[in-house]
């Protein structure tokens, strides 16, 4: 409770100041506003917006119209898988040719590598770090 004795009692004496410093020093004059003496400030640019947009939902709505597809007289039920796989191939583009290949003959095969045995280290129990507050200047824990 000291602390707030502290306050209570600073704060106090403070305010005391504030009310007696308000008594006794001198106003400071108030200043007559002349509004009719300011200029009228007006800001213009010069950019122009764009029009505004405006939506007429009053119109009725346009439908895109229905194109006939290449298999239009067969059903997408009837088609059997392998009908629409190769239907599905049909439309991929070509596959580019390579420029120049190899003969396969002339690729030697990879050799396969021995693997080699690594010898199993023993683990070493995990080391623990702890943060240590920095020693300041002769305060240190070996000096008293």
């Amino acid at each position: 409770m000291p602390l707030v004795r502290y306050f209570f009692f600073v704060g106090g004496a403070l305010l005391a100041l504030l009310f007696i410093s308000d008594a006794y020093l001198p106003k400071a004059p108030d200043v007559a506003r002349a509004d009719a003496d300011l200029p009228v400030i007006r800001i213009h640019s010069d950019r122009k917006w764009p029009e505004r947009v405006v939506f007429d939902t009053s119109r009725p709505t346009i439908v895109p119209v229905r194109t006939a597809n290449a298999g239009a007289g067969l059903p997408a039920a009837d088609l059997s898988a392998k009908t629409r796989l190769r239907e599905a191939f049909a439309q991929l583009p070509p596959p580019a040719q390579p420029q120049a290949q190899a003969p396969v003959a002339a690729i030697p095969e990879p050799k396969l590598q021995q693997k080699h045995k690594v010898a199993k280290r023993h683990a070493a129990p995990p080391v623990m770090l702890v943060a240590q507050q920095p020693q300041f200047g002769f305060f240190g824990n070996n000096t008293w």
